[in-house]
């Protein structure tokens, strides 16, 4: 991959795992410049605000001197334009993942032909990780040291508790 490319990694990330930012760090290696998208998704109730979400992933990185977080509500291909991306970087962790990102890849390449989408397998250890997953074990009590990290763990945690 080229170093001059610019890459945007888009998400809800709500709230950010490692399995998250294991593909957020891949891609930073891969390419000269990332963005990372938190992304409005009118299908999903967030528990957390766009702005506490950029915030959080934030705190999550930093030593990646190339990744800028950043919150955007309008359609992915349009961004990618206006930044002059030619990249979009999407985690897969199983084929379910993959007939949706198939789908939406397509659309980005119909609404901007200068964009591709690129997956990456995530670690096996994170392939049953989601953000969902993590909140209900919150919810519930347990301990979530292992699926975040822990500069927002408590933040997590007092937010779920509620």
């Amino acid at each position: 991959m080229s170093k001059e490319i610019i890459a945007i990694c888009p998400g809800s990330f709500d709230p950010v795992t490692y399995g998250h930012l294991d593909i957020i760090t891949r891609a930073s290696n891969m390419f000269g410049k990332v963005i990372v998208i938190v992304a409005g998704n009118l299908s999903k109730n967030c528990s957390f605000s766009p702005e506490e979400r950029v915030e959080m992933i934030k705190k999550c990185i930093p030593n990646l001197d190339n990744v800028e977080v950043v919150h955007y509500s309008g359609l992915l291909a349009d961004y990618a334009a206006e930044v002059g991306a030619t990249a979009i970087i999407k985690g897969l962790r199983a084929m379910s993942d993959f007939e949706y990102e198939f789908q939406m890849a397509l659309t980005n390449k119909k609404l901007n032909p200068n964009v591709e989408t690129l997956f990456l397998t995530t670690k096996a250890e994170n392939m049953y990780l989601s953000s969902s997953m993590v909140k209900q074990i919150a919810l519930m009590g347990g301990d979530i040291s292992s699926f975040v990290p822990e500069v927002i763990k408590q933040d997590i945690i007092d937010r779920i508790k509620k």
